[in-house]
This record gives C-alpha cells, structure tokens and sequence, in this order.
C-alpha cells in the first residue's frame, strides 16, 4: 500500500483565461480534486507548457505547478520526457484533456469529450480531423481508465475503441452557478443559443424553424401576446462558419437574429435567465452545459433527441428531431405557448434533474479511478 500517493496532471486544458467547453470540465475537476487532496496523504504536482493563470488553486505544501518546456509540441515531446524522468516519482498521471502523450513512462487516465469527429467527419477541418483521429485513439489505447462525461460517450468509446465497460467512467459536468449578471440589449422576445457558431450545432436548421415559426405570430403564451420575437445566437464564430453566417445574413428575419460573438459569463447568465427558452438542436453533444445552466434558471430546454442530451434534460425540457425543420419548428412553438400548469411541472422537473450532476461528485469519481490504478488495480 503507498503511504503517498503522488499524482501528475496536465492542467494546460484549464490554464486558460476565456473558457468554453472542455476548458471550463478540467478547470472545474482541477479545483475540486485540489479540495479532495487536502491531507499528506496525497502529493499533486500539475504540469504546465506556461505560468498558471491567476484563478487555478493556490499551490501549497502538497500542491504544486511545474512548467515543463519547451511549449512548442508540448505534449508529444516536452511532457513524455518529462514523464520518463520522473517515472519512480509520479504514480499515476491524469490528462482532463482528449490528448495524452503518445509514449508515456507512467500509467495514466484519459478524458474524452466527446466523439463527434468520428461521426461527423465532414464537419472538422482536415488538420484538425487528423489529430482528432489518432491522438485520441492511441490517447485511450493506452489509458488504464478512460473518464467520459455522459452515458452516451461512454458508449461510443465502448464501441469505437472496444475498451472494457469497467475501464470507463462517467464524470458528469455540472455548473457552479454564479448569480453575477449583466444586461446584453434585445428589445423583443427571444430564444437563446449559446455555444460556438460550427456545422455540428445545426444552427441553419434551428435559423428555418425560427423563420418558420416567426410566421406565425403572434402567438399567446398564457395572456401574454408575442408579436415580436428574436434569436439570440450566444457564441464566437467557429471553424465552418461562413455558411452559417451568409444563410444568417440571407434570412429574411436577419435583423431579429442576434449574434453577440464571445460574451463573459455575466452576460451569458443575463441572456439565459430571461430567454423564453434555450435551444440546443446540435446533431449531437457530449454532454451540453448550456442545458444545464438553464435548467438552474429555471429556463426550458429545447434539446435534439440524440447523443447525451436527452440524459441531460431527462423530463425536464422538450426533445425534437434535430434533421427535421419542423420537429423543431414544433417544440419551439410548444415552449412559447405552454400554459401555467405545464410550465409548473417543467419547473418541478427542472429543479429534480440539476441535483443529478455535481463537480464535487465528478472530482471524487476522477479521483478514487486515480487512486485505483496508482495501486495498480
């Protein structure tokens, strides 16, 4: 039995100051492991390619940062170096990230995202494609257990990588909420989209249900009459994008489509706390954090009954086929005109469904696999 664990992560996925996404996962992880590994029964050591940002933990006794140089292809050659020099000191190293090194002199775990490149190959650029593909699989090849963030990756990885049920665990997200708020200007009405502008999010779908359904007001939610209404698309444009933007720029509801570019967290929570609701029609998601924020807001998800997003809403938001315009067109239309009794039992759902995803539980799962195979289990 090791009297001291020693743990190695690669915190460069969290060491970043405007998260998104997979950012935001090993930030949160990274914090919640540090508050798990108080005692000297644990020593962390988080390895980075740059000084750590001012928000990542403070190091402390059994806590520290090393930077590992050089930056330039960090992880395929700073990092395995690093990792073969120190292999009788670290027991066991944790990458949050899709990527660990290809050669690796100490047993590790792995995290995967999501797999939407192999099933949606036409949506990624080419160079992108490539590392995608073959880091990753050789990323969890070699893992001795792979951390995943829904039920519907942990498949996947079960079924491209043909890895053991046992060797995958789901770490969910969660969202630690953060009241703070500032007002973003929409005048009318509105349906929410928050995430990157790229193909995978069917934004050009869920843009012709939104004329579609713009048709056809004014329509009456509860005594409420909407006679206006906008779409509010909350994001940085992506990779692919053009398309999206020019049938944006084409939609003769042009001007009642707002794209806000990168907004701060403040804003994002001012926009999703006052949507009518938030729709996330992606073809498909590994887990879909958007969704979860509005469920804590008390705000209707509008999701695609595919990948993880039917886990995340469970009961507690409306589902459409994400190919089909008008399924879409439907669940908007239905979260519009919803009547005081439905909207109680969504709001019911809601708060019952968010209890099911916490960052403290996640870390704890992260860190027992973590101290599993330092024993060599």
């Amino acid at each position: 039995m090791l009297k001291t664990i020693h743990l190695a992560i690669d915190g460069n996925e969290a060491n970043t100051k405007n998260r998104v996404g997979s950012n935001v996962y090993a930030f949160a992880i990274i914090n919640h492991i540090y508050n798990l590994t108080k005692n000297q029964k644990y020593q962390v050591t988080v390895l980075l390619s740059k000084s750590a940002v001012a928000d990542l933990p403070s190091a402390r006794n059994n806590w520290q940062y090393q930077v590992v140089t050089p930056a330039k292809f960090w992880t395929q050659w700073a990092l395995p170096i690093h990792l073969f020099l120190h292999k009788n000191s670290y027991d066991v190293f944790y990458t949050p990230g899709h990527y660990a090194p290809r050669i690796s002199s100490v047993p590790y775990l792995s995290s995967v995202m999501d797999l939407a490149f192999l099933k949606f190959p036409q949506y990624f650029q080419k160079k992108d494609l490539w590392q995608l593909t073959n880091w990753t699989k050789y990323s969890v090849r070699h893992a001795r257990k792979i951390i995943v963030i829904s039920q519907a990756s942990k498949k996947d990885v079960i079924k491209y990588y043909a890895k053991k049920s046992s060797d995958v665990l789901i770490a969910y997200p969660a969202h630690d909420l953060n009241m703070a708020e500032k007002t973003y200007p929409v005048n009318n009405p509105y349906l929410l989209y928050v995430g990157t502008i790229q193909p995978r999010k069917n934004l050009i779908n869920l843009v012709e249900a939104f004329e579609k359904l713009s048709r056809q007001l004014p329509l009456k939610q509860g005594r409420r009459k909407i006679d206006q209404l906008d779409l509010v698309i909350a994001g940085k444009a992506g990779w692919l994008s053009e398309p999206i933007l020019e049938r944006i720029k084409l939609s003769p509801f042009a001007k009642n489509i707002i794209l806000t570019g990168f907004i701060s967290e403040a804003e994002k929570n001012y926009l999703i706390k006052n949507a009518l609701a938030l729709v996330l029609v992606s073809l498909y998601e590994g887990f879909g954090i958007p969704v979860l924020e509005a469920m804590q807001m008390g705000v209707l998800p509008v999701v695609a009954k595919n990948s993880s997003l039917p886990e995340v809403v469970g009961k507690a938001g409306l589902t459409c086929q994400a190919q089909n315009i008008n399924s879409i067109y439907e669940a908007l239309k239905k979260a519009m005109t919803l009547n005081a009794r439905s909207k109680a039992i969504y709001q019911k759902n809601m708060s019952q469904q968010v209890q099911k995803f916490s960052w403290a539980k996640s870390a704890q799962i992260v860190l027992d696999a973590l101290v599993k195979v330092a024993h060599g289990q």
